[in-house]
């Protein structure tokens, strides 16, 4: 082995190792990612054979962090997270000091000093952004409601962090020398904090109102060069670039700058291109994350303090997740969305690392404090998976007993009353016959609903999200907020009045609960519903169901047809091949004729 280029060592022997780490993973049905952890254990320091370059690996992972952040920030625009400050904001701090509090207890117990807990439990509190963008890319989740609050509530975390690492050589030295931390040493630290939270702010501001025109600009100007690797180099220098100066000269960390240049570069046409230019080496990359983490780790230490490890283990699955958990509850927010809050955070990453090596530096943690974080790290990034896994079992554990849920989300009253409108919902709804009921608000809901306003049909829509319930309050629409899976929300919409029900949701469980429950209330009721499975089709369709869409194959279908016809075809022929594609004419539904 050249011990000349241990850059291109690393890389290489770090990729190799993941590749067979993943493989071997994916073979045993275990997410890659496991894989890529365990390669970086057999590279790293505490196992025989080749010993990659920690120094090197962890910077090749922070190039994966800021690329990871940066696709983010091009899918992440503002008004999603202005959308969801209401929540992740309070809910993010909320969850900072329980986890903190609980860290802190569990170091207490063992006799460590206040604090060596609070650096302790500070670092336990934070979860890893990579691990949780990851886990929604493969999830398909990113781009909707949960997976926005998730991610807004972790670039809320991000932030505590970078303020936490300015103020921990403070308390250092505070408590390092002569005397107590008094009030008076307290208040002394003060001026630090607002010189920092100054500093965010202005790196934001010139982001937003500078860099949202700035950067588009450039790669527009690139772009007319028509070089495909000059618009690619353009786009890979002002990620990292944005990245680099706004740690340099803000103070803010390397993966906040790469999300903003993200965010401001999403405001020009050409942010796809970005997204699938910079790809590539964002997947790469993120792998040499994962290696790094392992790395760190001591497998030692599952055999020297087993009991303390499952401890950190328990805080930070358990504890953490539980505190999420109800804190998005108390804001009124759907089951569903408190779940996958609480698997998002149910793991630490790359700021429980730097907050333990400076707390070590600064001789606030103990060494011992280092090696259970990385072990409670390593341990919540590998079983990660399962706890998203574990999401929807619960949910289907939960919609056998409605009560409880009617009881969590706290329905009824509580749910329609805590938002503005004209009049109330229900009073509204109740003066509907021969009107649609529409559930679900999103892309598919809000265009049924555009036609049936151009149409003058009467309809009621039934939605979970709370801001856009809020925004069609105001717009004079009858909108319900609650889960039509929960006992009493269709009644509320009059089901047994209406005409026809709209079921737009995706998820293929809560379908099969809405149409049995429209199905009891109302025994004639038509019904179109979506789903992305043929068997779910097939079931449906054995209910009764009216049309059942497939949205993959309506939309192969409509190609086929527009294609069949600009190669010659007649408009009769192509449809004829269309409807055999299609297969039988759907039924009317049993009350079609109503």
């Amino acid at each position: 082995m050249p011990h000349d280029t241990p850059l291109i060592a690393t890389i290489a022997m770090s990729l190799l190792f993941a590749l067979a780490g993943g493989w071997v993973a994916s073979r045993l049905r275990l997410p890659p990612l496991v894989g890529y952890l365990l390669a970086g254990i057999a590279v790293g320091p505490f196992t025989p054979g080749y010993v990659a370059n920690a120094e090197l690996a962890r910077e090749l992972a922070e190039l994966g962090v800021i690329l990871l952040m940066f696709g983010v920030g091009l899918h992440f625009s503002v008004r999603d997270l202005w959308a969801v400050r209401w929540i992740a904001v309070p809910g993010a701090v909320a969850q900072i000091a329980v986890a903190t509090a609980i860290g802190a207890a569990l170091a207490h117990s063992w006799g460590w000093s206040l604090p060596a807990g609070v650096v302790f439990g500070l670092a336990l509190s934070v979860a890893s952004t990579v691990v949780l963008l990851r886990a929604l890319e493969e999830r398909k989740m990113i781009d909707g409601l949960n997976g926005r609050i998730a991610v807004g509530w972790l670039i809320v975390e991000d932030l505590a962090m970078i303020v936490a690492l300015v103020l921990l050589p403070a308390l250092a030295a505070a408590v390092n020398g002569a005397g107590p931390l008094t009030l008076d040493r307290m208040v002394e630290l003060l001026p630090e904090l607002g010189l920092t939270l100054v500093k965010v702010g202005l790196f934001i501001a010139l982001m937003l109102i500078a860099g949202r025109k700035v950067v588009p600009w450039i790669l527009e100007q690139i772009s007319r060069q028509g070089s495909r690797e000059l618009f690619t180099l353009a786009v890979l220098a002002l990620a990292l670039g944005i990245a680099f100066l706004s740690a340099a000269l803000f103070g803010v960390s390397f993966a906040l700058g790469a999300f903003f240049a993200g965010v401001v570069m999403s405001e020009s046409d050409l942010s796809h291109q970005a997204t699938a230019d910079s790809l590539p080496l964002k997947d790469a990359f993120a792998v040499l994350f994962f290696v790094s983490v392992g790395m760190l780790f001591d497998p030692r230490i599952l055999i020297e303090a087993p009991w303390s490890v499952l401890a950190v283990l328990l805080v930070i699955l358990i504890g953490k997740s539980l505190a999420a958990f109800a804190i998005v509850l108390l804001f009124r927010y759907p089951l569903s969305t408190a779940l996958v809050v609480s698997a998002s955070l149910a793991q630490i990453g790359e700021f429980s690392f730097i907050l333990a090596g400076l707390g070590m530096a600064l001789g606030l943690l103990p060494a011992e404090g280092q090696t259970f974080i990385l072990a409670g790290a390593l341990l919540s990034i590998a079983l990660n998976p399962v706890a998203f896994w574990a999401v929807g079992r619960i949910e289907r554990w939960f919609a056998a007993r409605p009560r409880l849920i009617a009881l969590l989300e706290r329905s009824g009253g509580d749910r329609l009353g805590a938002l503005p409108a004209a009049e109330d919902p229900a009073d509204a709804a109740a003066g509907r016959r021969g009107h649609a009921v529409i559930v679900g608000f999103g892309r598919v809901g809000a265009l049924v609903a555009r036609a049936f306003d151009r149409a003058g049909i009467p309809y009621v829509v039934i939605e979970k999200n709370r801001q856009v319930v809020r925004t069609l309050r105001q717009q004079g629409a009858v909108i319900l907020c609650g889960d039509a899976t929960v006992p009493g929300v269709l009644e509320e919409a009059r089901i047994a009045e209406a005409r026809l029900l709209v079921c737009a949701v995706p998820d293929g469980f809560q379908v099969r609960q809405i149409v049995a429950r429209a199905r009891a209330a109302t025994p004639g009721l038509d019904m179109v519903v979506r789903t992305h499975s043929d068997l779910e089709r097939d079931y449906l369709e054995r209910q009764g169901v009216g049309m059942v869409v497939k949205g993959e194959h309506e939309l192969a279908l409509a190609m086929m047809g527009y294609a069949l016809r600009r190669l010659g075809l007649g408009e009769e022929a192509a449809q004829g091949v269309v409807n055999g594609f299609r297969g039988p004419p759907y039924a009317a539904g049993p009350g079609a004729a109503a």
